[in-house]
């Protein structure tokens, strides 16, 4: 099993989804798509958007949120979301091999059944009047932080 997966949920726009995926290729990450997605999910289109990394990267598609959740139990992997309605910040928090990192759809985020079936909610905390950062930029933060704690000793 792969140390981390980085999941997106129903992405709305693809260069957010190009840059994230481009950073699980680069960092060894693995990567899952719960569809439906807000624009083509296909090979052909993350090539032309500049995503020449495909052939190092594992994507595991989900044509749904109930395909994917019936992956997820199938693996026994924890869920951990990513979401500005948490309490918990990302840096205070213990990550494991074979977590599952999911970060919302840009319009909307994560609806509730999704918060309800996470193992963990963690947010990154930020000055207010500010609400969000960038999905893409949020990933990477914290993907950053999980592989620091996984690898610390490599």
């Amino acid at each position: 099993m792969s140390e981390l997966t980085l999941a997106l949920f129903q992405p709305d726009i693809p260069q957010n989804a190009g840059t994230m995926l481009r950073a699980c290729a680069c960092l060894g990450v693995n990567a899952a798509i719960i569809e439906p997605a807000g624009f083509p999910i296909s090979d052909r289109h993350f090539r032309r958007a500049g995503m020449d990394y495909l052939d190092e990267l594992t994507i595991d598609r989900h044509v749904s949120w109930a395909a994917f959740e019936e992956w997820r139990a199938r693996q026994g992997r924890r869920l951990v979301l990513l979401t500005t309605k948490a309490a918990q910040p990302y840096s205070r928090f213990a990550f494991s091999s074979g977590d599952i990192l999911m970060v919302g759809r840009e319009s909307l985020g994560a609806p509730e059944e999704v918060h309800a079936a996470a193992d963990a909610r963690l947010l990154i905390p930020i000055r207010p009047p500010a609400r969000s950062l960038n999905v893409a930029f949020a990933a990477a933060m914290v993907l950053g932080e999980a592989l620091r704690q996984l690898r610390a000793d490599t």
